[in-house]
C-alpha cells in the first residue's frame, strides 16, 4: 500500500476507534511493518501540530489515540451537552500517586502508605478506568495487586510511567542507590503488605 493511503488508512482508523489502539493492532490492519506505522503516526502528528487542528495525538507505552486538544474541551460540552466530570477527590489523588509510583501494590499497601481505609477509593478509581487489577500475590490470601491503567496516562497527559514527575526528597530520606537490582517501576513484592 503506498504511503499516503497507509497515512489516511491510520487516520481513519484512529478517528473511528474513539479510544486507543496498538500499534501492533494498526500494523495488522494495514498489512505494513511497525517502524512504518510508528513513521507514519508521528508524521501525521507533526501534520495535526503544523495545521493547528482541534485534533491531536496522544502516545502512551503501547498505544495511539486521535483526541480534541484540551482548549476545545469548553466548546464541545457545551454542543454535546456533555456534563463535567466530577473532578478527583483528594483522597482519590493521594492513592493514585501511591499506586503510580509503587505498582504493582495492594490495597493494603496503600492503607498502610495512607493510613486509613481504602477499599472504596480504589475501587472508585476502577471503575472509572484509572487503576486496574494485575493479578494476585503468591502471599497468603493470594491478595489483588493494581497498577495504573492507560487510561490513566492519557487523562494526566503522560506518554508513560516515566514521565511522572520525581518526588520531593524530604529531610532524612536515605540518598538513593546506585543499583537496587530492579528495574524502573519494579517493587519488591516481598514488601508489599
Amino acid at each position: 500500500m503506498e504511503i499516503k493511503k497507509l497515512q489516511a488508512g491510520i487516520e481513519a482508523i484512529l478517528f473511528a476507534s474513539g479510544e486507543g489502539v496498538t500499534v501492533a493492532r494498526l500494523s495488522e490492519a494495514l498489512e505494513a511493518d511497525k517502524q512504518t506505522i510508528m513513521r507514519l503516526i508521528q508524521q501525521l502528528s507533526d501534520r495535526l501540530d503544523a495545521e493547528e487542528s482541534a485534533l491531536c495525538i496522544i502516545k502512551t507505552d503501547d498505544e495511539v489515540q486521535m483526541c480534541a486538544r484540551s482548549q476545545y474541551m469548553p466548546v464541545i460540552r457545551r454542543a454535546l451537552e456533555i456534563k463535567r466530570n466530577a473532578p478527583l477527590s483528594q483522597a482519590a489523588m493521594e492513592v493514585l500517586a501511591v499506586v503510580a509510583y509503587n505498582q504493582p501494590v495492594t490495597k493494603a499497601f496503600v492503607e498502610q502508605v495512607r493510613g486509613v481505609d481504602c477499599a472504596g477509593v480504589v475501587n472508585s478509581l476502577t471503575a472509572k478506568g484509572l487503576l486496574e487489577e494485575k493479578g494476585r500475590l503468591e502471599l497468603p490470601g493470594r491478595p489483588l495487586v493494581y497498577g495504573t491503567t492507560s487510561h490513566f496516562l492519557r487523562c494526566f497527559g503522560l506518554q508513560s510511567l516515566s514521565d511522572l514527575p520525581p518526588l520531593p526528597r524530604q529531610e532524612g530520606d536515605p540518598q538513593p542507590q546506585e543499583d537496587d537490582g530492579f528495574q524502573d517501576g519494579q517493587t519488591d513484592v516481598s514488601d508489599i503488605g
